[in-house]
């Protein structure tokens, strides 16, 4: 696999003249050589509709009189950087126009994307339609007559449509399209028949091709879908909508899938289509850290101006981040992660209970606000689904809203006989029914609290603060205590809730001071908390609710054999992971610091790189060590080692550093 390739975005109207008249072999092999890039990206198709080479099956772009894509990938080829080809395959505007009774509609009859034709926009092809067949000669022609290092296609997923096709094929099964459960199987059927011919029109011709279908996120448990793919690309642009913690959760269940990874983040200052944005070159260097940090490589997207000519300013910068990947790639290789925690991914586990719909917001402040607690801990974590092996982990932690399936429950009871521990909280560790908990988490389940926010009164004291009673926005639950269990902590309810005639100060009714039973409990699985905290971490980042979650966490790996693999004097917003080069018989732990500062409306941005003050590093390794040393620097550093442990003192550093362990 390629760690350093752009993803050069040629969405061009056909209201621009000249297409491409200023494209040069020469210059855009410089730009390439300038930015360290070992692949790229190039169009055959964008969302307008246009070809940028002589076709059969679509239509070359009317500005433009020369084989663009050809002389893109031989100029690239001929510097040994690879060229996969993009084609948009849910966006076809000149299309759109021609056939609009091929779009996907919602019940009200609207297109998406854009939701009419009276405003500028694209417009969503719907698969069940005989567009799929246009496409698939486009991408078969492609395949035929270029010589492409892989196939990209774009804007493509499983899709609600009530388009008329749809509705006529669902009417034709005996059903109806007001049937939300019968439409999401031919919604499900019409990407898997999409998925079916473009494999077929890539691997017929070129068996083994690599082909990405992108959709902008990998969905966590739906491994059916991702297998559709050769490799994956993780699109997620931090200043694009994704936000920076989109990017660890997405990768670190994608590493799991046995798959190859990219990291696809942008050079722009927001997202895509931004002609003229630039972002810090920190923050590039950081973000490709990142993609490293966790086994992936890094795809850098772009937009090439519309005459042709690259951008030196663009590859300058790519350049600054993909120069230091390129010295690290020989730590970053054939990897695999070394985790403590596996992270039950809300998302992947489809969390409900009785006939209720699953609740897609808290599931999302589920998987965010874990993420965020796991790395601002530095634990060396994995996401996993309800198909992962979780006997290699020491905890699992279930966030906020976990079903426990018969099934699951088959599972975790082997992972708990096993030595591991649990992690719940809110309504996780409850059967479907919610009847009560199927874990032995020291609790019995009473119900929902009916008092909003509430406070939890820890047992022990948090790291930063004095012992109080500290507030929780979140849902909270009321527990009693099973006579095995231990309690960790009180909850405390409010004089009352506020309302029209009970309200008191600018917000919420301080706490009455009166136990109200247990908020925290521990029993033979592991430790539960009455409180959906994952979720209200992700929205409000209350100190107290980390430190709490930290202290159970640390309980229960301290109680497991061989404890906490990596303890570290970090920053709280440091990440660290740590991955496996078993062909090499090393180690390589990561370390990396870039806090994001707000700028603007809701944009986070990197720009300074603070240097880290030395780091004192404790790993677990019970192999005798031959060599500890600072990558990509190859500096050597004193260590000892002894009770299973190496200790060290990573010097100064900034952004990255890589420390290697030769065993």
């Amino acid at each position: 696999m390629r760690l350093r390739q752009v993803h050069l975005d040629f969405h061009t109207s056909e209201a621009i003249g000249e297409i491409g008249r200023d494209f040069s072999k020469t210059q855009f092999q410089e730009m390439l050589k300038l930015g360290h890039v070992d692949s790229i990206t190039v169009f055959s198709k964008c969302h307008h509709g246009w070809a940028y080479h002589p076709s059969e099956a679509n239509e070359t772009h009317p500005e433009l009189n020369f084989d663009l894509l050809g002389a893109q990938i031989e100029a690239a080829h001929e510097i040994g950087v690879n060229t996969p080809v993009y084609l948009s395959a849910g966006l076809d505007e000149k299309l759109a126009r021609r056939h609009p009774e091929w779009l996907i509609r919602d019940p009200q009859e609207r297109t998406n994307w854009a939701a009419d034709f009276m405003e500028p926009g694209y417009h969503q092809f719907c698969m069940n339609t005989p567009y799929l067949d246009i496409l698939a000669a486009q991408v078969r022609e492609v395949v035929e007559r270029y010589d492409a290092d892989g196939i990209f296609l774009d804007i493509v997923g499983v899709r609600e449509c009530y388009c008329q096709s749809c509705v006529a094929e669902i009417r034709r099964r005996g059903s109806d399209p007001r049937s939300k459960e019968d439409m999401r199987v031919l919604w499900e059927e019409t990407y898997a028949r999409y998925a079916a011919e473009m494999d077929k029109a890539v691997h017929e011709l070129k068996p083994g091709l690599p082909l990405f279908h992108n959709n902008g996120h990998i969905k966590r448990g739906r491994r059916d879908l991702a297998a559709f793919n050769t490799h994956l690309e993780l699109e997620s642009l931090p200043t694009g909508g994704w936000g920076y913690d989109h990017f660890p959760l997405s990768v670190r269940y994608a590493q799991g899938l046995g798959m190859d990874v990219l990291g696809m983040t942008g050079k722009f200052h927001q997202s895509w289509g931004e002609f003229g944005g630039f972002k810090h070159p920190n923050a590039l260097r950081y973000e490709a850290a990142l993609s490293i940090a966790n086994g992936a490589g890094c795809s850098v997207g772009d937009q090439l101006h519309p005459l042709g000519e690259m951008d030196p300013a663009t590859y300058a910068l790519i350049g600054e981040a993909y120069a230091e990947v390129e010295a690290k790639e020989e730590w970053c290789r054939d990897v695999s992660s070394v985790a403590d925690i596996a992270l039950l991914s809300a998302e992947a586990a489809c969390s409900h209970y009785g006939d209720a719909e699953p609740d897609r917001k808290a599931i999302t402040l589920a998987d965010t606000g874990a993420v965020r607690i796991l790395l601002e801990g530095q634990y060396l974590f994995d996401v996993v689904d309800n198909e992962s092996d979780l006997q290699a982990y020491k905890v699992v932690v279930l966030p906020d809203c976990i079903a426990i399936t018969p099934e699951l429950q088959k599972r975790l009871d082997a992972f708990v006989a096993a030595g591991g521990k649990i992690l719940a909280t809110g309504r996780s560790g409850l059967t479907p029914d919610a009847a009560g908990f199927a874990l032995e988490l020291g609790a019995s389940w009473s119900g929902v609290s009916p008092f909003n926010p509430t406070y939890i009164r820890p047992s022990f004291e948090l790291p930063s603060l004095r012992t109080a009673s500290f507030l929780v926005y979140a849902q909270g639950y009321d527990i009693e205590a099973e006579n095995a269990g231990e309690v960790l902590a009180a909850r405390q309810n409010p004089y009352f809730n506020r309302d029209l005639f009970t309200f008191s100060s600018h917000r919420h009714t301080p706490s009455n001071m009166q136990d109200a039973g247990p908020g925290m409990t521990e029993g033979s699985a592991g430790i539960y908390v009455a409180w959906n905290l994952f979720a209200d971490y992700a929205l409000f980042g209350s100190l107290p609710v980390k430190q709490i979650l930290h202290h159970a966490l640390d309980k229960l790996l301290s109680s497991v054999s061989g404890g906490r693999t990596l303890e570290a004097s970090l920053p709280a917003q440091a990440v660290a992971t740590l991955q496996e080069q078993p062909g090499r018989n090393r180690r390589v732990l990561h370390l990396l610091y870039a806090p994001p500062i707000r700028r603007g409306k809701d944009v986070e941005i990197i720009e300074d790189l603070p240097f880290v003050r030395p780091t004192e590093v404790s790993l677990a390794e019970d192999r005798p060590a031959r060599e500890v040393y600072l990558a990509p620097q190859r500096t050597p550093i004193e260590f000892t080692q002894e009770n299973g442990r190496i200790r060290c003192t990573v010097p100064e550093w900034s952004c990255h550093q890589m420390v290697v362990v030769e065993v």
